[in-house]
């Protein structure tokens, strides 16, 4: 038997400890884990084994001290609030405005970044251009031959609308270049949800090319020395005239740099400053200044992929536009005219696949100009104005 007084001190060691259990349980949320050094076992919640598996070069100590570190300093920063004003700035992009402007990043681009080192030691070069190809992988001596007449200051890109994007690593360029990948999709389709202005804002023209392009006379860095000599926000090269071009605006003209105007068949334009006689170029190989493809991208409908409209519509985001849309004889292309993306359609209804995506083009074409003529016409008629015809040559209401 166990003596009385063994008995009472047991009794009260065991009852000093409860107490002293919960007062330190009811403390321990106040203190602050940044002054305490706790082992790592005491944060469950983090699998630090996962972690250094992940990043092998790590050890799980190193881990944790860096996790200390970071809420040692977040426990020490000042909290910047003033007679409990949050912050809320209007100017912020949408959905932003409760962040500070310093710490706002609206604007982002396709430079390839490492993995290690310093962020601000990662770009040896910044490219200044964008050039996309949505390409099918049959395309690829076409592509590769592309890719070569565009230098350094260029970052590439490739839509892959037949889903095949590793077999490209067989061309050392591809390796840096960025690939997207969707089946059956177009490059306008890609543009839309890819190329968002705030997105490509650091580079200073975008090139949106088709696959099927000979480039033997062309060099893209003197086409820029032309396009910036004849002030050009949207233009295309010239095409090669013996390879049945549909309009007379865009073919190459012998002797000339640039030409931004043409005569085209009787009745074919109502105004020689309007399309197709000028202020147009044609979808195929088409090259944006920055701001001109700000508008350009808010113009394109998302669920009218094929683009086709498009080029009559070019005109209205840039003034005066037959100065500042043309076409560059020097630096010119061949349009080869593969169907490859067309036989990506679906034959039915007795239709082969490239029938199907030819009167889907012409259907969206229709669309678009309705679009536009009852966007424009609501507008005016907003303003007070109405519309005497299709062209929106507004005469006041009366009031």
């Amino acid at each position: 038997m166990r003596k009385p007084n063994e008995t009472m001190r047991l009794i009260m060691s065991t009852s000093f400890g409860v107490i002293f259990g919960f007062f330190l349980g009811v403390s321990f949320p106040t203190l602050s884990l940044t002054k305490v050094n706790l082992p790592s076992s005491l944060f469950p919640s983090i699998d630090l084994t996962y972690i250094e598996d992940k990043y092998s070069g790590l050890s799980t100590q190193s881990v944790f001290n860096s996790f200390s570190s970071i809420k040692g300093n977040r426990g020490s920063s000042t909290q910047y609030k003033y007679n409990g004003t949050k912050i809320w700035v209007t100017k912020n992009p949408r959905g932003a405005e409760r962040l500070p402007p310093g710490i706002v990043e609206s604007e982002s681009d396709f430079y390839l970044r490492r993995l290690w080192g310093q962020p601000n030691e990662d770009l040896t070069i910044k490219p200044k251009y964008l050039v996309t190809f949505t390409v099918g992988y049959g395309q690829k001596k076409n592509i590769d031959a592309a890719v070569k007449k565009f230098s350094e200051n260029f970052t590439i890109l490739l839509f892959h609308y037949d889903g095949r994007t590793s077999e490209w690593d067989e061309f050392e360029w591809s390796k840096r270049a960025i690939h997207v990948s969707a089946r059956k999709q177009t490059k306008w389709w890609y543009a839309k949800r890819f190329l968002h202005p705030d997105i490509v804002a650091p580079y200073d023209y975008i090139f949106m090319w088709d696959e099927d392009l000979g480039v033997e006379h062309f060099d893209a860095e003197e086409y820029l020395k032309l396009v910036r000599k004849h002030g050009l926000e949207i233009s295309q090269p010239g095409l090669e005239p013996n390879r049945g071009t549909t309009w007379a605006m865009t073919k190459r003209r012998d002797g000339s740099e640039v030409h931004k105007d043409t005569e085209e068949r009787p009745g074919w334009c109502t105004d020689p400053h309007l399309p197709p006689c000028a202020a147009f170029v044609e979808i195929m190989a088409t090259v944006f200044s920055r701001d001109a493809w700000r508008c350009v991208w808010y113009m394109i409908q998302n669920d009218l992929v094929h683009g086709w409209g498009l080029d009559f519509a070019l005109r209205k985001c840039v003034e005066p536009a037959h100065e500042k849309i043309g076409v560059v004889d020097a630096q010119w292309i061949v349009h080869q005219g593969i169907p490859s993306l067309g036989n990506q359609g679906k034959a039915e209804a007795g239709r082969t696949p490239l029938e199907g995506v030819r009167e889907r083009c012409r259907r969206e074409w229709t669309i678009f100009q309705a679009r536009m003529v009852s966007a424009e016409k609501a507008y005016f008629e907003d303003l007070g104005f109405e519309s005497s015809n299709s062209t929106l040559q507004g005469v006041p209401k009366e009031k």
